[in-house]
């Protein structure tokens, strides 16, 4: 009798902490906030079109404050929550939410035309005159390149990136239309497509 009533108490007790839990468990569910913002979504969840860039800076077009913004669409059959705070179960064709993609401050020195500058007529201080050195392009031009070894050190800062442009932009760097810092090639690259001819 003693024992069958302990086992009496077990299930009890047992059956409220089951009981207990349930309940937790289900308050929980109620409580949160089971759909996800959409701009909290994952890699792989959603796909950013590409900016579109622009042919004389090769940067995107609509850059402010060194950020371009573009669309992103959510994968089909994700649910998410959009900025105004409605639930939307996506097809793939929306846009959810809009990305920031950051652009470089460029004002119209060419990578190319330094460099060509550099090479040919740096003897007469011409890369200094376009990059916007006047007083050291005056200089080479008098010293005809500090006699051939300040325009071969130019050539080289030049090439390398290392000088730029005096008001401290970017240059613009054509690649095959690509968008690159230092001749690098990163995740944040826009290729131009190549036409077939």
């Amino acid at each position: 009798m003693a024992a069958s009533r302990r086992l009496l108490v077990c299930f009890r007790s047992g059956m409220w902490s089951l009981l207990f839990y349930n309940l937790c468990a289900h308050l929980k569910l109620a409580l949160a906030d089971d759909v996800m913002s959409c701009s909290n979504l994952t890699l792989g969840q959603y796909l950013c079109q590409n900016p579109k860039i622009d042919e004389a800076t090769q940067e995107p077009e609509n850059c402010s404050h060194m950020t371009a913004w573009v669309d992103c669409l959510p994968a089909p059959n994700i649910s998410c929550r959009l900025a105004n705070g409605t639930e939307f179960r996506f097809s793939g064709n929306e846009v959810g939410f809009r990305k920031p993609v950051p652009c470089r401050n460029v004002s119209g020195y060419s990578y190319k035309v330094a460099v060509a500058l550099s090479l040919f007529l740096g003897w007469l201080g011409a890369d200094r005159f376009y990059l916007g050195y006047p007083a050291l392009g005056l200089l080479k031009f008098c010293t005809v390149g500090f006699c051939g070894i300040g325009t071969l050190i130019d050539f080289i800062l030049i090439a390398m990136q290392i000088v730029g442009p005096a008001d401290g932009s970017d240059y613009i760097v054509d690649y095959y239309g690509a968008r690159l810092t230092r001749l690098s090639i990163t995740n944040q690259t826009y290729r131009k497509p190549h036409l077939a001819l």
